[in-house]
């Protein structure tokens, strides 16, 4: 008898057709009612889960008494709750690796918009105002030969570092729980503590995962140790930042700018960063691209696959919970 796969996110009708072939599969259709009432009711029946960006812990999954794995189409798992998961016996896996390319390319087009000021000169131009040759006030910043910082020198942070180092010339300093020392033979990086970095980079980028221990990590403190012409640049999760606090450092000048791409409440439908020129702020895109979200898919489906086939996933989260 076929086990039954709930889609808790929307899915490409692709990967429907693909899950069809092996499992019962139940996806909410708005044009059905109300989402959330039909996530609920599926949820007994539920021998897998599949899909991105929904709050799944021990509220959310009392009554899915038969479920076996969710199957993650994201990298980061702090919506989820893996305590709870591995207490359960439910496994849960992600989809590693796979936009490490897409986001750093992210992060970067972030750093060269923010310093050369893309977006708003970009609207500087198709408002009308470009009608002579600019002059100091709309000038940017130079990114070849500057410090790049980076913390959490994980894949993504160490990509980044590659763009930086080798296509830029930038010196790379790195903070984080533990020393690299492949990227630092590769590409000459150097180990700093979060402070001594702060204050000696011109862009900072942070890749590093939520926890507890990484929740506001940059606050008004950490601002003020960067220099005033500095940019920081946020590829990794938007409660990592104090946001009001870093509102308040770029409307003081505490520092240059900043790049943007999580925020601390997703999506974010209006912001007193919104105001602010010299603030680059997207919305959530480091995997948005056609060939990285189809590689992603097609992770999670093998992921999903293998776990209700009674394999053990390739990108398990919580070891704990295999029973193989």
């Amino acid at each position: 008898m076929k086990k039954t796969v709930l889609a808790f996110s929307r899915v490409s009708p692709e990967m429907a057709e693909r899950l069809q072939q092996d499992f019962n599969v139940i996806i909410p259709d708005p044009k059905k009612g109300d989402l959330n009432e039909q996530f609920n009711e599926a949820l007994p029946h539920a021998h897998g889960m599949i899909g991105a960006g929904r709050t799944l812990g021990r509220e959310q999954l009392q009554s899915a008494s038969q479920l076996e794995v969710v199957s993650s189409i994201s990298v980061g798992y702090d919506n989820y709750d893996v305590g709870y998961f591995t207490e359960r016996g439910i496994m849960l896996t992600n989809t590693p690796d796979v936009l490490t390319e897409s986001t750093a390319d992210l992060g970067f087009s972030l750093i060269m918009s923010s310093a050369r000021r893309v977006a708003e000169l970009d609207a500087y131009t198709k408002a009308g105002n470009w009608t002579r040759s600019i002059e100091a006030p709309q000038f940017g910043t130079d990114v070849y030969g500057k410090t790049l910082g980076i913390v959490g020198m994980g894949n993504i942070g160490a990509a980044v570092a590659r763009r930086g180092r080798l296509g830029f010339n930038m010196p790379i300093l790195y903070s984080g729980n533990s020393r690299k020392t492949a990227v630092e033979q590769e590409l000459g990086a150097q180990f700093r503590t979060l402070d001594q970095l702060l204050a000696e980079s011109d862009f900072v980028c942070l890749v590093v995962p939520l926890s507890d221990k990484t929740k506001h990590l940059i606050s008004t403190r950490e601002l003020s140790l960067m220099k005033k012409s500095a940019i920081l640049v946020n590829i990794a999760r938007g409660p990592i930042v104090d946001e009001p606090a870093l509102i308040a450092a770029l409307q003081n000048g505490t520092i240059r700018g900043a790049g943007l791409d999580v925020y601390e409440k997703e999506p974010l439908a209006e912001s007193p960063l919104f105001a602010l020129n010299n603030a680059v702020t997207l919305p959530h895109i480091g995997s948005a691209t056609h060939e990285t979200r189809q590689a992603m898919a097609d992770r999670a489906y093998k992921n999903l696959r293998a776990a209700l086939l009674g394999e053990k996933p390739q990108d398990l989260v919580n070891q704990q919970a295999w029973k193989g």
